[in-house]
This record gives C-alpha cells, sequence and structure tokens, in this order.
C-alpha cells in the first residue's frame, strides 16, 4: 500500500479566604515554574487534563491489548474494541477466573448472527491506575487472539481519548489535549459507534459514505454488502483471497479480500489498500469499517463528546 497525506453566605468568608490563599500559592507556583524552565500551561497539561496513562501491546493481529485486574484478584489481557459498547471475557478464560459469578445465559446479537450469553453483574475492573466499579461483563466465544476479552469506549465515556501508536500509550483527558499537527474530522455517533466519512475511488467515480471505526477487526477495510454490490465492487478491484471469519459468538461468514486502487480519508490519501468484503450476501454486513490495520497508521484522539475524531500520521503510515 502507498499513501500521501494532503493535509451560599455563611461560607463567603471562607471562600474569600480561600480564593486569597489560592492566590498567594498560584503566586509562588507560577514563581517555581518560572524558575524551573517549566510553563504553566506545561503544569496544567500534567496536574489537570490527563487522568491516567493505559500502556499497551499492539499484537501481531492489530489489536490493542491492555492488561487489567478483575476484582482485585483476576489479571486479564484485554483488547480495546471501538466497535463494543461493554466488557467481555471469552469462555475459554472464563473457567479459570476465580472472581466472577455467572448468572443464567441470555441471547444477544452479533454481527454474523445470534448467540447465547452469560451476564455478571457488579464487578470491579482496574485499569492501569483507573478503577471502574459496578460493572456488567458477559461472556462470549471470541476476542482477538491472545487476549481473555474485550472492552469499549464506553468505559472511558467521561473523558477524551488518545490513542498514541508511537509510544504504545492511550492516554485519559479531561479535557481536549493539544491537536496541533493533528487532521480534525466529524464523527457520527450512533448510539456508541463512531463513523466517519471516507471517499472510495472506483474507475472514474468517487463513493463518499461511512465507515464504522472498529479496531476489533484485524484487517484495513470491510465493505458493508449494499455498497459491495450497487457499486460493482468484485469488478472494480483485484481479488487476492477468500476465507471464512467468525463473530464473538462463532457465527461464520465468507469474506473476499482484495486491493483497492485508492481510498481517501479527509487530508489522506491511500493507494492499492487491502480491503474485504462479502460477496452475494446483502444485510448480513451492514456497515462498512476501517479495521486495525488502517487505524494503527495514525496517533489518535476523540473528543469526550465523541463527536471529532483528530488524526496525524504515525511511523506506520506508509506500512
Amino acid at each position: 500500500m502507498s499513501v500521501k497525506n494532503n493535509q451560599q453566605p455563611h461560607l463567603i468568608p471562607q471562600a474569600y479566604i480561600m480564593r486569597k490563599t489560592g492566590i498567594a500559592i498560584n503566586a509562588a507556583l507560577f514563581t517555581c515554574l518560572f524558575i524551573l524552565g517549566c510553563s504553566p500551561a506545561a503544569y496544567r497539561a500534567q496536574s489537570d487534563t490527563v487522568v491516567d496513562t493505559i500502556p499497551f501491546q499492539l499484537s501481531p493481529h492489530n489489536n490493542i491489548i491492555v492488561e487489567a485486574l478483575l476484582n482485585n484478584t483476576d489479571t486479564l489481557r484485554l483488547m480495546l474494541h471501538t466497535a463494543a459498547n461493554s466488557v467481555s471475557i471469552i469462555r475459554d478464560c472464563s473457567e479459570r477466573l476465580q472472581s466472577i459469578q455467572w448468572g443464567q445465559e441470555t441471547e444477544v446479537s452479533a454481527w454474523g448472527g445470534k448467540g447465547k450469553s452469560r451476564y455478571s453483574g457488579g464487578n470491579l475492573l482496574k485499569v492501569a491506575a483507573t478503577v471502574f466499579d459496578s460493572l456488567p461483563v458477559w461472556e462470549n466465544d471470541k476476542s482477538g487472539p491472545g487476549t481473555d476479552g474485550k472492552f469499549g469506549l464506553n468505559l472511558f465515556e467521561d473523558y477524551a481519548v488518545a490513542i498514541n501508536f508511537d509510544d504504545s500509550l492511550i492516554t485519559l483527558h479531561r479535557v481536549l489535549p493539544d491537536t496541533e499537527g493533528y487532521v480534525n474530522m466529524s464523527m457520527e455517533n450512533r448510539d456508541g459507534l463512531l463513523f466517519i466519512e471516507g471517499t472510495t475511488r472506483l474507475g472514474a467515480t468517487n463513493y463518499t459514505h461511512p465507515f464504522l471505526i472498529h479496531s476489533g477487526y484485524a484487517g484495513s477495510m470491510l465493505f458493508d454488502d449494499q455498497f459491495s454490490s450497487d457499486a460493482n465492487l468484485a469488478q472494480h478491484i483485484e481479488i487476492t483471497s477468500a476465507e471464512e471469519l467468525k463473530d464473538a459468538y462463532g457465527n461464520v461468514v465468507a469474506t473476499k479480500k482484495g486491493i483497492l486502487p485508492e481510498f481517501s480519508l479527509g487530508d489522506f490519501r491511500f493507494y492499492d489498500l487491502p480491503v474485504g468484503f462479502f460477496e452475494g450476501t446483502i444485510g448480513r454486513q451492514q456497515m462498512s469499517v476501517l479495521g486495525g490495520d488502517f487505524i494503527r497508521r495514525f496517533n489518535v484522539i476523540i473528543s469526550k463528546d465523541r463527536e471529532v475524531i483528530y488524526l496525524q500520521r504515525n511511523a506506520c503510515f506508509a506500512d
């Protein structure tokens, strides 16, 4: 693949004293920072903006993996799945867990069909220094290779989230961090699913449509069935392989892979991009997605309101 970047009254006295004291403290702090050569803005960035910094590992399957502690007992390797809205653990892992109590099975839906899942309420999950309490946890069959389960961005719903692939760090911010050097794009938030618009060029025709940001999918791009049919995708790209994929509950779907001549996302343009699609099916794959192999090429900041994404090319951009 080749790429190009186009780029109250009783409290008044006390409050007054606190304000005056605060002024004195702030003045002393400013002086200290000046002497040390550290700007007040830099101090605020560390003390007020950053909530937590979470190391991660990028797997060979382009999955973002973090270490977590469940109920102060069980250590887990969890995948950050940007298109998930819950915490889940795979069955192979749940058998060894000591700290979780499972309830009855219930029917759930996944992208390849329906399945059965057990549920556990009131769990505690610690990721780096951040603790999430009273969490529901679901059980399913699949997660990224080498992981015990997954969690979605909803776990970080109170924060702006920065994912830096150069430094292998996820940073949680109370407010939007510095975005200098990033390209911003609007996102559509559909009940926690985040979409951005991309443009696919097939022959002389440009097709602009939404793509789901889906770090749980290892590949670069996966086209929805309707688009693949309407654009006659199979006739415009070089087919390189066919394979079967499984969703979180083991449902099997057949997919084809090929090389897309040209694709653009905001100011970024890609050539000869590996893509996947489902030929001969309409309605099963209802969303086009940008997967882990695409996402890893950018350092990413996602706004707290989940309405804007900021992208910066990183060391993997031209891979």
